[in-house]
């Protein structure tokens, strides 16, 4: 990694045995051998007001505290995440 390149803190809202959550986290970790990140889950039925608020949406994507894909008409892609993070990457 070079010194300029930034490292995106990414956070995964989902919930256990959810396949879509699994498959979305699949996607980011192999993204983390192309970009530098850090990834983490919330399991959002430890918190009752995530629960509430992302129960319909999971998985959702938070990059560097930005909400930025929910799964409202479809599921984030392999190529969308991709694109996100090349187009954060470039503005760095």
């Amino acid at each position: 990694m070079r010194m300029n390149e930034k490292t995106f803190d990414i956070v995964l809202y989902g919930r256990n045995k959810c396949h879509l959550c699994d498959e979305v986290e699949l996607y980011i970790r192999s993204l983390a051998e192309e970009f530098p990140l850090r990834m983490r889950m919330v399991e959002i039925e430890s918190d009752p007001v995530l629960h509430e608020e992302m129960m319909l949406v999971i998985p959702v994507v938070e990059i560097d505290g930005e909400i930025v894909f929910r799964s409202i008409t479809h599921v984030v892609t392999l190529e969308e995440l991709r694109s996100e993070l090349q187009r954060r990457a470039a503005r760095s």
